[in-house]
């Protein structure tokens, strides 16, 4: 199993320009660098467990896992909710 942090010597972005995977704004020259990252990050063999890291350590900037800011918070929100209700769910079963 990978630890948090093995992923990376794993990822296909590990030797691309970060200004792909962190693109200032969201319109411009952006888009395309948005869609570059995303493009590699679909052939990325550790892209779920990259995404798992943005999430449980809120990175606010740039592209991971394939998702870019934009998209990641709506889904963070979701994430965070999903987690909530399985810790209730959790507490209310050992009580």
């Amino acid at each position: 199993m990978l630890t948090l942090t093995d992923w990376r010597e794993l990822s296909a972005c590990r030797d691309s320009d970060p200004e792909v995977f962190f693109p200032i704004g969201t319109t411009g020259p952006a888009v395309g660098h948005i869609e570059k990252a995303r493009a590699i990050c679909t052939a990325c063999s550790v892209r779920e467990e990259c995404l798992q890291y943005a999430l449980e350590t809120n990175q606010e900037s740039g592209v991971w896992g394939g998702y870019p800011e934009e998209d990641r918070r709506r889904l963070r929100k979701r994430w965070l909710a999903d987690r909530r209700r399985r810790r209730q769910e959790a507490e209310r079963q050992a009580s």
